[in-house]
């Protein structure tokens, strides 16, 4: 398995980007990420949380913790993210 660049704020976040995040976390392959799964119950605790939110904002994706521990799903951490390197509302407006 080859490992991924870092990204960096010029590099935008792609969902390959995002499923191979998840999976790194989740120990599968990132085309089997399920999306619509919740990502505590896929296993995934506040450090991890935390962690790929700060890897997420080097990328130049303004998300917080708390922002993506509201959310019920891996769709949902997506769509925040895509919002928000589109120029989308940032997480301290």
């Amino acid at each position: 398995m080859t490992v991924p660049e870092p990204l960096t704020p010029s590099t935008p976040l792609t969902l390959a980007d995002f499923r191979a995040d998840l999976a790194e976390f989740l120990h599968q392959q990132p085309d089997e990420v399920d999306l619509e799964e919740n990502p505590l119950y896929a296993g995934l605790d506040s450090l991890r949380i935390v962690t790929l939110a700060e890897r997420w904002r080097a990328a130049g994706a303004e998300v917080s913790f708390v922002e993506l521990a509201e959310r019920t799903s891996f769709a949902q951490w997506w769509q925040l993210l895509s919002d928000r390197q589109s120029g989308g509302a940032r997480a301290d407006a």
